[in-house]
């Protein structure tokens, strides 16, 4: 496993972990579990051949890594129920972004 995917899957358990001890202190489990289940996301990386290419940017490719699921996360994060959810999906979104811009520099 290279160094940047190494980096990058540990980044989706440290950010979200981050964020929740930060701005969810009353809650942080709670909202740290939940933001961190949201990588179940990439369970659409399962439609893809090969599963898992690390050449391969996920934004615009995977399903749910498309412009209009990110706008549904985006709904998501508006509403209080479902905050948590489209917070940790957007941070995943944001996330693979800076995956792509990593293998493109």
């Amino acid at each position: 496993m290279s160094f940047r995917s190494l980096a990058h899957l540990l980044l989706h358990f440290v950010v979200p972990l981050t964020v929740a001890l930060l701005w969810f202190r009353d809650r942080w489990q709670r909202a740290a579990l939940i933001m961190i289940a949201t990588m179940l996301v990439d369970a659409d990386h399962l439609l893809a051949q090969p599963i898992y290419d690390p050449g391969r940017c996920s934004i615009g490719f995977h399903p749910l890594h498309t412009w209009p699921a990110i706008l549904a996360y985006v709904a998501l994060f508006t509403y209080a129920r479902t905050r948590l959810i489209g917070l940790g999906l957007l941070i995943h979104m944001a996330l693979d972004a800076v995956d792509c811009a990593w293998m493109k520099w």
